[in-house]
C-alpha cells in the first residue's frame, strides 16, 4: 500500500489562477461591502472580529444551521472572508480537516468604515 503524501493545509481559493478561481465560486473582483442589517450577518461579523471561528461555532453564534451559506452571503456582499483548512483529529481519531473562518485585514478595514458610515447616519 502506498504512502500519499500530506499536503499541508491551506485557505480557500489561494494560489489559484482566474478560471480556477471561478471553479470555486470565487472571483479576483469582488463588490465593496456596503454593509448589512441582517441579523444573521451582524452577529457573525461581530464574532469574527472577535477571533477565528470554526464552522460549529459560527452556526452557534450566529443563530443558523448553515453556516458556508451564511459565509457566502457575506462574500457576496463584498466580503473576502477566507476558510483557513486545520488538521484536526475527531472523536474516532482519524484525522480530518475543518475549516476556520476569518476576516482579512482589507475585510476587517472595510468593516470599519462601514461601521463609521453607519455611525454617522444614525447620529444625523
Amino acid at each position: 500500500m502506498s504512502n500519499p503524501k500530506k499536503k499541508a493545509p491551506r485557505v480557500q481559493g489561494e494560489g489559484l489562477e482566474g478560471s480556477e478561481q471561478k471553479e470555486l465560486g470565487n472571483s479576483t473582483k469582488t463588490a465593496r461591502f456596503t454593509g448589512t442589517d441582517n441579523p444573521r450577518h451582524l452577529r457573525a461579523i461581530q464574532a469574527l472580529m472577535t477571533r477565528p471561528l470554526p464552522r460549529e461555532q459560527l452556526d452557534r453564534v450566529a443563530g443558523c444551521s448553515n453556516g458556508p451559506e451564511l459565509v457566502a452571503e457575506l462574500r457576496r456582499r463584498g466580503l473576502e472572508l477566507l476558510c483557513t483548512r486545520t488538521k484536526k483529529k475527531d472523536r474516532d481519531l482519524f484525522d480530518c480537516f475543518p475549516g476556520v473562518y476569518h476576516f482579512t485585514p482589507k475585510d476587517r478595514r472595510n468593516i470599519f468604515k462601514w461601521i463609521a458610515t453607519r455611525t454617522k447616519k444614525a447620529a444625523q
